[in-house]
């Protein structure tokens, strides 16, 4: 029987490892709790064994378990490298002479091509929300931003009012890693802006005077899965097909800039990737759709 000074033993290995993780990588919250969420699966599955007394034969069992289950390839991908880091971080701490996870193999990963919006219906997108209404002038603001800039929905919903320069026309965003990036925002998503901030903001804001810039109807930070029902909303008002979610609005972005002569590298700074190979999928988006246009258009495809 497990005694209630291993599990507070397992619970601080795992909290230990997370915050080593956050301190050298500066992984985002939500990935930090995706391997916290892995590892303690991981180790009810191993149970009672715990995961610093795991062998590679447990290891290996439990991917043939999540194999089975049919998880995910992406995931299984995600909790390898995440049990990779563990066993590492783990023999640094003195806690075990020898990695369990060290011939582990990751799972083939398909190029999954993002879905990507035309430019119409973008506009369609764009124009769904009731301006006529406070909150709709802040959707409409924070739809036209994440079109403009590529934005993740994280970095928009935690943007504060100090972090746009409306003179420059420019967004600083800290993303990934905490790294920091200025963005562009253009003309039109600077006008959307500038009035939602004159003629909604003061109203969502008045009762909390926080720094937020789009502030729930509360006035405090909204939730992402507050504004990614928003966009479920207003694409089934546009009369969207398409899936649509808050990255949908950035794949459009980083293809249409691309499609219209984008500098491959210029994309990659805007979107904030660490690695261009990231960026790169986007000129494949940009093959398939003349490929499709070929298709359907020349005489003799």
């Amino acid at each position: 029987m497990t005694n209630t000074s291993q599990i507070d033993q397992r619970s601080t290995i795992i909290d230990q490892f997370v915050d080593d993780l956050w301190l050298q990588r500066g992984l985002s919250k939500n990935t930090l709790s995706a391997y916290t969420q892995d590892l303690v699966l991981l180790e009810q599955w191993l149970s009672p064994k715990n995961l610093l007394s795991a062998t590679r034969a447990d290891l290996g069992d439990y991917l043939g378990h999540r194999h089975k289950k049919r998880y995910q390839a992406s995931s299984t991908a995600r909790l390898i490298s995440c049990m990779r880091g563990f066993y590492r971080f783990a023999m640094k701490q003195g806690l075990l002479i020898s990695d369990p996870s060290e011939d582990l193999e990751h799972p083939k990963l398909g190029r999954k091509l993002p879905v990507i919006l035309s430019e119409s219906d973008v506009d369609a997108l764009l124009m769904a929300p009731d301006t006529n209404t406070v909150l709709g002038l802040r959707d409409k603001a924070m739809l036209e931003l994440l079109y403009a800039t590529g934005l993740r929905i994280t970095e928009l919903i935690t943007l504060g009012i100090n972090s746009v320069n409306m003179r420059q026309g420019v967004v600083r965003v800290v993303g990934k890693g905490s790294k920091e990036r200025l963005v562009p925002m253009g003309e039109e998503c600077s006008y959307q802006l500038a009035t939602y901030m004159s003629e909604a903001r003061p109203e969502l804001n008045k009762k909390h005077l926080g720094d937020v810039l789009f502030p729930s109807r509360r006035g405090v930070q909204m939730t992402r899965q507050t504004f990614w029902h928003a966009i479920k909303r207003y694409a089934l008002k546009a009369e969207i097909s398409t899936k649509v979610s808050p990255h949908t609005l950035r794949h459009a972005f980083a293809t249409h800039l691309l499609n219209n002569g984008a500098d491959l590298r210029a994309v990659q700074l805007m979107l904030g990737h660490a690695d261009l190979s990231t960026t790169q999928i986007y000129t494949h988006v940009a093959q398939a759709r003349l490929k499709e246009l070929h298709s359907a258009h020349h005489p003799r495809a």
